[in-house]
């Protein structure tokens, strides 16, 4: 909590409590059963967490990416993989309140701020992921509708929620080819793929989301035609800082697991917390953490101020944090020896739910990329 304001710092409490009353207990038991927590989710929406930087108009905490990104981290010590998709909500329904129209905010913000009803965000295809320019969904206008065909993968909450933000083709080429439509769960045409089976994030469903000869009213398009890249990337850049936070959450958590085990734990007549090996990494363990908590830190502050360098500093971050942190709670599955390996202990639940950040949301390859593009160009 060093250098937050008082009024931060009681977000983090508030949200530290829920993650360690709502969320712990349950943690193991949504992995292994693959629980989507609709009712503990909705609790969270009752301390404001549905829509943290939404405007309150529509139901909206109205935070800044700074407040936002200490709530994630707080509530990712209690289950990231839950924290992760409510991250993935937030960045759906800040897209609506952005960009929609006054019509659009109303109609659809406020049942998922409220998370009665939750959001997906549908970008990646089958054929485009890092490439997302590519993609090949397409909404063809018919007078006051668009029927759209094609697929997304790997959407977070895909079959499970209500409302989808899908980016699809309706002009040439690139990325000024590209709108934004919303459509809401049950338009004819509309379908999903099997349940994906995944490392880690069990407790929220991943599908394929099919569109065939969906017919979407032109009402539900965020924005203009061919401003559709635009608003995902700015939603990615805020999703970026997001997910790098559920990462320093994780680590948190794995480095307080791994303190506790090397008090406890024995080995030679000692505890393990007196061999200086351990010691070292543990103390390089905790600095990474400082240092990965300070960089996204530092991005949220850009992007809330509109800095023209955000988009780059929220890909450092993004890149650093997610790598670190999954650094972190590795070591401390291997501080934990074989019990770290074993699903009764919560360390290798944070391995296996981190992992995929260094994947999603812009793989870390393409924040490399981004960053050295701004480099050479400036």
């Amino acid at each position: 909590s060093a250098g937050l304001t008082e009024e931060q710092k009681e977000f983090q409490k508030v949200a530290l409590d829920f993650a360690s009353k709502e969320m712990a207990p349950h943690m193991a038991e949504w992995d292994e059963k693959e629980v989507f927590p609709v009712e503990t989710m909705r609790k969270a929406a009752q301390l404001g967490f549905g829509g943290i930087y939404v405007k309150p108009d529509v139901g909206g905490s109205g935070l800044s990416r700074l407040d936002t990104s200490i709530i994630f981290e707080a509530l990712s010590t209690g289950c990231t993989s839950t924290t992760a998709y409510m991250s993935i909500h937030n960045m759906c329904v800040w897209m609506i309140d952005t960009f929609g129209n006054e019509e659009q905010r109303r109609r659809f913000c406020p049942s998922l701020c409220s998370m009665e009803k939750f959001a997906s965000y549908c970008l990646t295809e089958p054929g485009s992921g890092s490439d997302a320019a590519s993609l090949l969904t397409s909404a063809q206008r018919k007078g006051d509708t668009y029927v759209l065909n094609g697929s997304k993968a790997f959407i977070s909450g895909g079959g499970d929620t209500d409302v989808y933000v899908v980016m699809c083709r309706t002009g040439g080429p690139g990325p000024k080819g590209i709108s934004c439509l919303v459509l809401e769960k049950g338009t004819p045409g509309l379908s999903f793929g099997k349940k994906e089976k995944k490392v880690g994030w069990n407790s929220q469903p991943t599908r394929a989301v099919i569109f065939e000869d969906c017919v979407v009213p032109v009402g539900n398009r965020l924005g203009a035609e061919g401003q559709g890249f635009s608003i995902a990337m700015k939603g990615l850049n805020g999703g970026r800082i997001n997910i790098a936070s559920c990462s320093l959450g994780a680590a948190h958590a794995s480095v307080l697991l791994a303190q506790e085990h090397l008090t406890v734990r024995k080995q030679f007549g000692e505890p393990l917390a007196n061999n200086q090996y351990l010691q070292f990494r543990l103390a390089e363990m905790a600095t990474r953490l400082v240092a990965a908590r300070l960089m996204v830190r530092n991005a949220a502050r850009a992007l809330q101020e509109g800095r023209e360098d955000a988009a780059v500093l929220c890909s450092m971050a993004k890149l650093f944090a997610t790598d670190e942190c999954f650094a972190i709670c590795n070591q401390a599955l291997q501080m934990h020896g074989g019990y770290g390996y074993l699903k009764d202990y919560a360390v290798q639940q944070f391995v296996r739910d981190i992992r995929v950040h260094q994947i999603l949301e812009g793989t870390n390859e393409v924040m490399r990329m981004i960053v050295a593009r701004n480099l050479l160009q400036g």
